[in-house]
Order: structure tokens, then sequence, then C-alpha cells
């Protein structure tokens, strides 16, 4: 028989939970959680119109409610801009029955309350795409019910707490793309229902926990770009499931992955990528027979591998030949390793080749059976688009085989050690080709005409090599022309000005070569951004107004938040700066810049450049210069330029590198050029210029020798120190200089030394008036008055 006290008691909790559960009460709850949020009346969000107090609140979007009982069992308000954060006293807290939350893209702000972890009924938790900051509330280990965490895309920090490995029935959990740190807790292996870990692009450390390897049922597991390191535990063996594994872009360098490899029998998908593994590539994988993409090492029988990336480790040795039998291999990337000898044959049935920055030295060569060869598709009928075997170690003539591809997008075989003649036949390929990169090899010869259908050429890069003669007019139909380089060769021919007509050429570099003859040209190139046509023969003078159709160099693209575009910036900031090329494909250049000969490994879209140096042109540098006023760096040394350095050049705002030096310029430097404000290398020695040095921070940093051999130049003491040079004085004679003491001395001697000759006082004195009210006096001045 039933205590009355019990009953009483049983009776008051019934109360409660009836009163909690009650239609109303659920209803203001979630009014009262809405209006926590300061959500705008117009736009007023779509999802939240039906949310009134006329309706059933079990019928509004977004809203579920037990069948039975009524209680608000669900609730998903995902892309409902809430724009603010969920409070520690939310409403929600009242909605116990609640299973099922997401909050997903809401732009909700602030911290995850840690309250949350009383709604104990939870099944499925997801707040990701938010901007939700703080860490991870450790009370979340709370929920025992809970089958699916998704926290990914926030800004969430500190450490992954070890409490979630109390979540038994977890399946899956996605804590990506956040601000995470310290190690992978261990207790994550007692998560023996989870099929899905996502861990990726966070900060976590350490070695990964041997416990990971308990999850026998997980399928997907991406610890991708973290600073994980240590050997990839053996464990991982036991992961027969997973079809899913990417662990690229960590600092793992080893790992026992002939046992693990050939027991992850259900793979589909293997990133080892950007790590820093030592090992030969694996020879056999019989088992793993679903493997589709594999960015890994060790390879054999992954009968269904499409994609295998395997690039930016220090995998050593030679491509197996076991390698032949993956029939469905698509794409492959094994770029930036060690490995080296001979690039099998069988390679050149994939679409996608990326063998750069390793060791190779030959190419196997393709037997070709037939004049209707399959050369260039594969097994499952996809061509040939995309061959880098650029930097490695070639040694051999260019191989004619390559025209045989007629669907070749993008071929690189740049800084090898090829030698001959670029073939003819690859006419044959011309039509697809978008990108041809051969730079620095030892090829000779012509450049031969094949252009004539290359109307979708981007980029032609044949830099370094020894090539001679004259550029084909062919040159002229490739419409789509972007990138043209044809720098240190041989080259000898008149400036190609008809390359003008193509308007989409952005990038000319015909530097070190033989070209010769003036550059005049009527139209002007309206789509250049940088060119380069250094060290050649030409001459003549530029029109004053050269410069007025070279449009793109007075507008352009240029980071807010950047100063300079130089090769640190290229490489220190490539996470969201913008460089020329295409998708398939992306520029490289190196120029003089700022006096150092400069590698740029991408070159950045705001980046503008003139190189005109070390020809012979003669005459005024034109003042359209100062019309190009996104010019970057800007080069006119080693000519003859003549005249005054013209003011316009302090229009150029962007300006940060300018060389005039090692011409015969004359006058004084414009006052105007101290207001470039990104000014950081100047060179004006070695002309005749004359005045004050602009004081100015950017004149003042530059090095003494940028000024040097400019006899008339003073204001220099704060750029090279004491030099005993007195600034001009007012005297009778207006002169803007006159002698230091111990040069006066000795001309007053050589004057002295005239007169003592006493036939010769009269014709000594006479010689004297005329050489001081002459011009001579000026060049004598020039010459002897002063450093």
């Amino acid at each position: 028989m039933m205590i009355p006290n019990q009953s009483y008691f049983i009776f008051f909790l019934s109360l409660i939970f009836n009163t909690l559960a009650s239609p109303t009460l659920q209803r203001d709850a979630l009014l009262e959680f809405i209006n926590e949020f300061p959500i705008p009346d117009d736009p007023f969000p779509e999802s939240l119109s039906s949310w009134n107090t006329s309706s059933d609140h079990c019928s509004w979007e977004g809203v579920t409610c037990n069948a039975n009982s009524g209680e608000v069992i669900s609730l998903v308000l995902e892309h409902t801009f809430l724009n603010g954060s969920l409070k520690a006293n939310t409403s929600l807290l009242r909605l116990q029955h609640l299973q099922h939350l997401n909050l997903t893209v809401c732009d909700l702000r602030g911290e995850i309350p840690s309250s949350l972890g009383n709604l104990s009924h939870l099944k499925s938790v997801d707040l990701s795409y938010n901007e939700l900051v703080g860490e991870i509330p450790s009370s979340l280990g709370n929920l025992s019910h809970l089958r699916y965490l998704d926290l990914h895309f926030n800004g969430l920090v500190g450490e992954i707490p070890s409490s979630l490995g109390n979540l038994s029935h977890l399946k899956y959990l996605a804590l990506s793309n956040n601000n995470l740190v310290g190690e992978i807790p261990s207790s994550l292996g007692n998560l023996s229902h989870l099929t899905d870990l996502h861990l990726v692009n966070n900060h976590l450390i350490g070695e990964v926990p041997p416990s990971i390897g308990n999850l026998d049922q997980l399928k997907v597991m991406n610890l991708g770009s973290n600073n994980l390191s240590g050997n990839i535990p053996s464990s991982f063996a036991n992961l027969n499931k997973l079809s899913y594994l990417s662990l690229s872009r960590n600092q793992f360098s080893g790992g026992d992955l002939p046992l693990i490899l050939p027991n992850l029998t259900s793979l589909s998908y293997l990133a080892l990528s950007h790590n820093h593994i030592k090992s030969k590539l694996p020879s056999n994988m019989s088992g793993l027979h679903n493997l589709e993409l594999f960015e890994a090492k060790d390879i054999s029988r992954f009968l269904k591998l499409g994609y295998l990336y395997l690039s930016n480790n220090s995998f050593i040795g030679s491509i197996p030949r076991s390698m032949s039998k993956l029939v469905s291999l698509y794409s492959l990337d094994l770029s930036y390793n060690k490995l080296e000898g001979q690039i099998p044959s069988f390679l050149w049935r994939l679409s996608t080749l990326r063998l750069s920055h390793n060791s190779f030295s030959s190419l196997e060569e393709v037997v070709v059976n037939g004049s209707d060869s399959d050369l260039g598709s594969n097994s499952i009928h996809r061509p040939t688009s995309y061959v880098d075997i650029g930097s490695n170690s070639l040694q051999e003539s260019f191989p004619r085989w390559i025209c045989k591809f007629t669907s070749l997008v993008v071929l690189d075989l740049s800084n090898n050690h090829l030698f001959g003649s670029i073939p003819s036949c690859l006419m044959n390929s011309i039509a697809s080709l978008g990108y041809i990169i051969l730079r620095n090899n030892n090829l000779s010869g012509f450049l031969p005409d094949i252009f004539t259908n290359a109307t979708d050429l981007q980029s032609l890069d044949v830099s370094r090599n020894q090539l001679v003669g004259k550029l084909p007019k062919s040159l002229i139909n490739c419409y789509s022309m972007q990138y043209l380089n044809l720098k240190g060769n041989k080259f000898k021919d008149t400036f190609p000005s008809w390359l003008s007509s193509l308007g989409s050429l952005s990038i000319l570099f015909l530097g070190s070569n033989a070209f010769y003859g003036p550059i005049s040209s009527d139209v002007g190139f309206s789509s250049l951004q940088l060119i380069d046509i250094s060290h050649n023969g030409f001459n003549g003078t530029l029109p004053q107004d050269y410069f007025v159709n070279w449009l793109e160099m007075s507008s352009g693209w240029r980071n807010k938040n950047e100063s300079e575009w130089s090769s640190h910036n290229v490489q220190e900031n490539s996470s969201y700066l913008e460089y020329m090329g295409g998708i398939n494909y992306e520029d490289s250049m190196d120029m003089m810049y700022k006096g150092v000969d400069t590698k740029f490994p991408l070159i950045f879209v705001g980046f503008k450049s003139i190189d005109f140096s070390g020809n012979n042109f003669t005459g005024q540098i034109p003042k359209s210069i100062g019309l190009l006023n996104e010019l970057i760096h800007v080069n006119f040394s080693r000519n003859g330029f003549t005249g005054s350095i013209p003011s316009s050049l302090a229009n150029i705002t962007h300006l940060e590198a300018l060389d005039l030096s090692h011409n015969k310029l004359t006058g004084n430097i414009p006052r105007d050029l101290a207001r470039l404000s990104f000014l950081s290398y100047l060179d004006f020695s070695h002309n005749h210029l004359q005045g004050p040095v602009p004081r100015s921070t950017q004149f003042l940093s530059q090095k003494c020798s940028s000024f040097e051999d400019n006899l008339g130049l003073y204001g220099l003491e704060g750029i090279c120190g004491p030099i005993h040079v007195p600034h001009p004085t007012s005297g009778d004679s207006q002169q803007s200089e006159e002698f230091s003491s111990e040069e006066s001395e000795e001309v007053l001697n050589w004057i002295a030394a005239a007169i003592a000759f006493g036939p010769g006082v009269f014709c000594g004195l006479v010689i004297g008036y005329i050489f001081f009210t002459s011009h001579k006096y000026i060049w004598f001045m020039e010459k002897f008055g002063r450093n």
C-alpha cells in the first residue's frame, strides 16, 4: 500500500511535468526564445512568419511536436538570421523534451552556454556555420543520448573537452574549421558507435592517440590541416570500415603504412599529402578494391582507385611498376617528393599527371601502335589534359611523342635539362593547349611557327633557353594570350609592336635577348601589366605621349591591407591574395626588383612593372609615365636618357621601386617624389643631377650609393654621413656651389704658377678671363669644385 506522503510527492512531480509540457507554456518559451534576438521587422525572416499566437505552435515552421503529448521535440531554424547570442538562461531550457536542435547558419555570436548540457533528451545539436566563440562547454558531455554534434565553421578556441568521450551513443562529431588547440583527447576512443570524425583545419598538436584505432565503426575521418606529428598509429589497421581518411597537411613523420593500408579494405579516399613521411612507395595493396581517391603511398590492387595524391612528402625510390594495374586511375600527384629514376610510360594514360619537384632523370619511351594511337586516353576514355614534370633532372631531347596528345591543356617541362629543338609537330596539340611552360632548359633552334590555331593559349614561357631567330608571326593568332615570356634566349628581331593587338596580353618579357631598333608603337599595349625588355639593343627616343594608351597600368586590383607586392608577400600571404594565371595553372616569373634578381613563384594581380633597363634609349623619359599611377616598379637604368627627371613620376602613388641610374639625366630631383609614401628603393646614381636631395623618410632611408657620381647633388649628409661638402651660399656670383678649401687652394696654386711666367703674364690673364667667363668654368667647377 502506497504511503500518503509518497503519493503527494508523485502527484507534485506529475503536476510540474504537465505544467512544463503545457502547450501554452511551450508556445511562450518559443516566442521568448525568438525575442532574445534583435530580429529586424523589415525584412522579417520568412521562416518565422508563421510564428504567432493565433496558430498552434506545433504547426510553426521549424517546430516539431510529439504527436501524443504536444511537447516540442525538434527545433530547426537553419538559415534564419538571428544575429545575436544564446543566453545562459535561454528559454530553450524550458523545452525539456527537445531532442533535435538545428541553428546552423543563423549568424549566432557569443559563447555556447554551458546550460545547454541540461537539455538531457537532446539527440542532435547543429550549431555549425556561425560566429560562436569561446570554449566548447564540457557540460555537453552530459548529453548521454546525443548522436550528432556539429560545431564546425565557428571561432571556437581551447582544447577539445575530454568529456565528449562520455557520449557513448555519438555517431557524428564535427569540430572542424575552428581554432581548437591542444592534443586530441584519448577519450574519443571510447565513442564506439562513431562513424564520422571531422577535426580538419584547427591547430591541434601532438600524436594521434592510439585509442582512435578502437573506433571500428568509423567510416570517415578527416584530421587534415593541423599540426599533428609523430607516427600514424598502427592501430589504424583496425579501421576496416573506413572509406575516407585524410591526414594531409600535418607534420606526420611516418608510421607502419605497409601494415596499416592493406587492412583498410573499404577505403575510397586516402590523403597523406603535405607531411614529412619518409618511406618508399608501398608495392602491394591488393585488398583495397574500393579505393577511388588515394593521397598516400603504396598501391597495386586498388582496382577502383581514381585519384592518388602523395605530394609534399619525402617519399623516395622509384614509381612502382605495379601502378600500371590501376586501370581506373584518373589523376596522380606525386609532386614535391624525392622520387627518382625513370617516369614509366603507363602514366601517360592519366588525365592529370603531376610529378614536379622530384629527381626523375628520364622518360620511358612511349610505344605507339599504328598511326592512330589511343595515346592520351586512359582506360575510362578521359583524355590526358594536364602534364607537369617540371623541376626534375630530365636529360634528353624534347619528347616528340607528346605531339600525340591532342587534348592537352597544360604542358610543363620547365627546369630540367632538355635539349634539342621544339618540334613543329607540337602543332597537333596546339589547338587545345592553354599553357606551355618550357623555361630553364637547354632547348635550341627556332621557336617553331605553330601558333596559327593556338586560340586558347594563355601562357607561353620558353625563357632561359638557347632559342634564336625571329618571333613567329603566327603568335598574332593567340587571342587568349595573357603571359608571354621569351626572356634569356638569343632571339634577334625588332620590337614586336604587332603583339599590341592581343587584347588580353598582361605580361610581356623580352629581356636578355638580341632585340634591336626603336620600340615606338602607335597603338600601345592597353592590357599590359608587366613588361620587361631589359638588356637588349633597343634604341631611339620615346615620344612624350608613349604611355598614353597603356591603360591597364593606370588602374588595377589592389589589396587595401597590403603595402608591398614582393616575393615575401607572395609566400606569406598566399591564403588570400589573387594571382595571375588560370584555374589550371598559376604563372611565375623572375625579374630585377629593388636591385635584386628576384624569383616570384606567383604573380600577384596588382603587381605592375616596367623595365626598360640595359638598352640604348636616348632623349627624355616620357612625361606620360606619370599616367601609369598603379605602377609598383619602374626601371629605366643603364640607357642614355637625357634631360630632367619627369616630375610626373610623383603621380605614381603606389610606386615602391624607382631606378634611373646610369643615364645622363640633369637638373634637380623633383621634390614631389618625397610624397611617394610606399617608395622603398631609389637609385639615381651615375647621372649629372644637381641641387638638393629631397628630405623625406623615403630618401633618407636609401643607401649612399643610390646617389653617387652626381657631382652637383648636395644635402646628402643625412644619407652618407659627413662628407665635408658645404651648402651653396648666396654670394655675389649667385652660384649654387663653391670650392672646398683644399680644392680651392689647389686651383689657386695652378693659377699662380701660370702667372709666374714673366713673358706670359699678359696671355695668362687673358686666358684666365676667358676661362672664368665662359661655360668652361662651369665644367671646371663640376669636375674639380666638389665631390
